[in-house]
């Protein structure tokens, strides 16, 4: 029998691999997740076929769920992406509150784009626009481009049917429904604050004399495309949220009649996105003179760059799992515990942590859910959805130089190291300490 205290010093070493596996020896997040795994199952004294069923049982159970709704949601940002509906979006905004408030209107995109699309997909598919808004105003680039990565980042890592949000809600029980409306409740106010009025502290308003050469080599034509429609594209994005909160709604509804039976069907997460993405083909595609053989490439198109965040989701799962079997989760629950730890705090804290050592908020989230989930039974104060808001919390901050995410916006603004650490990183920070402070603020209510 394995003592407590070797057990903890055996979670410590999967997690040290961890961050030196990904960040030294740049090895993929999925074979090192497999690797933690081993070391987690065989200090812990597992008998190796225990491991591997363990193992196959917490990746088949993460994903067995998972995997269509994040295929599902990939067809639903590929759709807005190749029609052109987050453009739509963009220069509605633009045209209703003015070019002088562009960095709020980049904030809003970002945030209602970035709803069914990956964060570098969303940042590559806006910042054309935001080169074309820098260059009529002579804005510097960093006024948009920060506020717009800071949106994208809060919803990446806060609402579902985002990978790891879903998943992290999935394996700690926690209702979606529940979980998309307080993450809009935090999300919002986290990047208003840590976006737009963020920048005008840490950035000069006027464009920097070399960016004019920089947006000359980047602004294309105005494209002559025939854009989809505002509020059409609006609810296509929100369809699926909104399907998924009046599920969370229908317990008001008698538990025997026939219309909370209907709601809760399709206010599933799988329901609710098979009718988006139905709605999608309709509205953002045949309606607008695309084939079905358009529609199939669209599709096909959006399935292959899941290959990679799926199997980092299931490894993830698959730690969890052989966490819990191998006795480390009780003894971490217990030690956990002891130290009287706020578990928001915790929760927020290792998500931080992770992601600031891994440089993957996937990565980052998937562990702390891990970490975290085996203290929940003692502290049943907390609803488990402020526990998946809190990880979320956690990891939008310390997006740095291990973080792709970091040298997407560093690249596409054109700045320096030092300047894309003082405006980006620092307002995912920010970000992250101001969705704690909602996220504890919120704990009180719900």
């Amino acid at each position: 029998m394995v003592s407590s205290t070797s057990l903890l010093w055996v979670l410590l070493a999967a997690i040290v691999m961890i961050v030196v596996l990904i960040v030294r020896f740049r090895v993929h997040a999925f074979l090192t997740l497999i690797a933690a795994c081993v070391v987690v199952g065989v200090g812990s004294g597992m008998p190796l076929t225990t491991l591997l069923t363990s193992f196959q049982k917490g990746m088949g159970d993460t994903l067995g769920f998972l995997a269509a709704i994040i295929g599902l949601g990939s067809i639903l940002g590929k759709m807005l992406e190749e029609s052109g509906g987050a453009e739509r979006i963009a220069k509605t905004l633009l045209a209703a509150l003015g070019k002088q408030r562009a960095s709020w209107v980049m904030m809003l995109v970002g945030f209602i784009a970035g709803i069914p699309v990956f964060f570098e997909v969303g940042y590559i598919l806006l910042i054309p626009l935001v080169y074309v808004v820098a260059k009529e105003t002579r804005i510097n680039l960093l006024y948009l481009g920060v506020p717009l990565a800071v949106s994208l980042m809060c919803v990446h890592c806060m609402l579902p049917p985002h990978p790891a949000a879903m998943a992290i809600t999935n394996m700690l029980g926690a209702d979606v429904g529940k979980v998309i409306l307080y993450g809009l409740l935090v999300g919002l106010p986290t990047a208003i604050i840590a976006g737009p009025l963020w920048i005008r502290l840490v950035a000069r308003i006027d464009a920097p004399a070399t960016q004019e050469a920089f947006l000359q080599e980047r602004c294309e034509a105005d494209s002559t495309r025939v854009l989809p429609g505002f509020w059409l594209t609006l609810l296509t994005i929100l369809l699926p949220l909104i399907l998924m909160v009046g599920k969370t709604f229908a317990v008001t509804l008698p538990k025997d009649s026939t219309a909370f039976a209907v709601i809760s069907f399709l206010g599933h997460p799988l329901v609710a996105l098979v009718i988006a993405v139905v709605f999608a083909y309709w509205s953002l595609g045949i309606r607008r003179g695309l084939s079905m053989q358009d529609l199939l490439g669209h599709t096909q198109k959006s399935l292959p760059p899941l290959a990679s965040i799926l199997l980092i989701i299931g490894a993830g799962g698959a730690f969890n799992g052989i966490l819990i079997d191998s006795g480390i989760g009780n003894v971490l629950a217990t030690s956990l515990t002891q130290l009287d730890i706020n578990p928001v705090v915790l929760a927020w804290l290792v998500a931080g942590i992770m992601h600031f050592a891994v440089g993957s908020a996937t990565v980052a989230m998937m562990s702390a859910a891990a970490i975290v989930m085996p203290t929940l039974a003692a502290h049943s104060a907390y609803s488990k959805e402020i526990i998946v808001i809190a990880i979320g919390a956690g990891a939008i901050g310390w997006t740095h130089v291990t973080d792709s995410a970091f040298w997407v916006v560093k690249e596409y603004l054109g700045v320096s190291l030092a300047d894309a650490l003082k405006t980006f990183t620092s307002a995912t920070v920010l970000a992250s300490i101001i969705a704690l402070l909602l996220t504890l603020t919120l704990s009180h209510f719900v």
